[in-house]
């Protein structure tokens, strides 16, 4: 019994808030899914390579999806909620109201998106400081992080932002913020985005050597001062006004944040596969890789020592499972990739082209040799590792004029192998560095298309395990309330 409650009905809320909606879970001890519901919201693209959103907007959806997931719960049955978003960047002022990140200055486009690559320029530069801090990012700076983006809106929008932003927010940051006034940061933002490096914390000298030397004002107060590790208590737990926004009791138990990839990272790589003969059986979770795939792919392996990989990103401590180090590998776009290739054509799409594929091989073991000769290179919106080249540009080798079902079949397996290729040589260069991963855990949307799972293990080698319970990320956003709740002494307890 917790807090006089019977363990069969307590309940911890997950909220995921990904690239174009927001999504709630209603979870229970045991880690089974109760119930969701998901929210669209909008994303705005003023100018090429410019993506923004309204942090506004995405907390009313969290709210909505809350409310939704609680309906029929007593409000102390929940102990605890977690959230989880996107790596994007919220910029507020003194009153914690929204600053426009827009050349047009509309307030409530206060969102610079992850995937917003405005500030390439400015991230090359800062590759070519050499400042020690880039050693911890792969050796390149990504115009994916922070620290570009930021001084983009120095240079861009420095009388309409700049000069009025009081708080720049990670998104994960800014929803633990929102539902308890608690400024502290998560470690696994600020390490992860934002060159933050414990024990030590802020290198001042590189914010200085970037032209950011604002930014060292009152303790780094605009962009964080105090941290705490993934799933802390924060503050003490839900306001009167959060609490009324999400329909839940004041004061419920709020975990610190994480990153939506890294949530689903811890959602699945810890899963029990005993009893079915993986290479990464009774070895450590060290064994195991994590991929996260949905708009952009994210491959999460962890290291008891620091492993520094050529561009990959980390190595971070405690970013994903406290006390160990991540690195963290990624593709910008795949789901973002494949989606466009079949716009217009029938809603179960990749069902139907999965079996057609099957009927034009006349047998699933020879799906693979139909993308003989069509090649695709996946770097539409640059290659976030391990070549850390935002500028690259994507083609396709060997299209003719030809235009049937069978011709847009083949594209999409080629785009799908070669999405599984950019994995491989993920993990061909995280294995020079000593990692040893014998197993790929996979969750996400993409993750439930069969023929994007079999091609990762053909392409890899490697075997593939699939999650029982299939939202990972929200399971792992459920995982920061229940250790918030107490509930835990660990997250590696859950």
């Amino acid at each position: 019994v917790i807090g006089g409650l019977f363990l069969s009905r307590v309940y911890y809320v997950g909220v995921d808030v990904g690239t174009a909606s927001v999504r709630a879970a209603l979870v229970t001890r045991e880690g089974l899914l109760k119930s969701t519901a998901e929210e669209p919201i909008s994303i705005w693209e003023p100018q090429c390579d410019h993506y923004v959103q309204s942090s506004t907007e995405i907390w009313e959806k969290c709210c909505t999806v809350v409310k939704k997931v609680t309906q029929g719960v007593k409000r102390n049955q929940v102990r605890g909620v977690g959230f989880d978003a996107t790596c994007s960047l919220v910029v507020l002022d003194q009153n914690l109201q929204p600053v426009p990140v827009t050349q047009d200055g509309d307030r409530q486009r206060n969102v610079v998106m992850w995937m917003d690559h405005r500030a390439a320029e400015q991230a090359a530069r800062i590759t070519n400081t050499g400042h020690q801090v880039l050693s911890r990012v792969g050796g390149v700076m990504s115009p994916e992080m922070q620290p570009p983006k930021l001084l983009w809106l120095k240079e861009n929008l420095k009388e309409s932002c700049w000069n009025k932003a009081a708080h720049f927010f990670d998104l994960p940051d800014f929803l633990s913020w929102k539902a308890t006034g608690c400024l502290t940061r998560s470690l696994c933002t600020l390490v992860c985005k934002w060159t933050y490096c414990p024990p030590e914390g802020w290198d001042a000298s590189f914010w200085t050597s970037i032209g950011l030397e604002d930014l060292l004002e009152n303790n780094f107060s605009k962009i964080g001062s105090a941290t705490c590790p993934p799933g802390s208590p924060l503050g003490d737990g839900l306001t009167q006004e959060a609490a009324s926004d999400l329909g839940l009791k004041p004061g419920t138990a709020v975990g610190a944040s994480l990153i939506d990839a890294h949530a689903g990272g811890l959602g699945v790589i810890g899963a029990d596969v005993k009893g079915f003969h993986l290479p990464c059986e009774d070895q450590p979770i060290t064994s195991r890789m994590a991929m996260i795939c949905g708009t952009s792919t994210c491959h999460m392996a962890i290291s008891e020592q620091p492993l520094f990989v050529p561009g990959v990103w980390g190595p971070c401590l405690s970013a994903m499972v406290p006390g160990l180090w991540l690195n963290e590998g990624g593709q910008s776009a795949t789901g973002r990739l494949v989606s466009p290739l079949l716009t217009n054509f029938i809603q179960n799409i990749y069902s139907y082209l999965n079996s057609h594929l099957s009927a034009m091989a006349n047998s699933c073991s020879a799906v693979d040799l139909l993308g003989s000769s069509l090649h695709v290179w996946p770097d539409f919106h640059g290659n976030r590792s391990p070549l850390a080249d935002p500028t690259l540009k994507g083609m396709v080798i060997g299209l003719s004029l030809s235009q049937t079902l069978d011709d847009l079949a083949v594209l999409y397996l080629a785009t799908v192998q070669a999405l599984a290729l950019g994995t491989l040589h993920i993990l061909e260069a995280m294995k020079e560095a000593g990692h040893d991963i014998r197993t790929l855990f996979l969750c996400g949307g993409l993750s439930k298309n069969p023929l994007f799972v079999q091609i990762h293990a053909n392409a890899t080698g490697l075997p593939v395990v699939l999650p029982d319970q299939m939202e990972a990320v929200l399971i792992g956003a459920a995982v920061l309330g229940a250790r918030a709740s107490q509930d835990y002494s660990t997250i590696q307890v859950q």
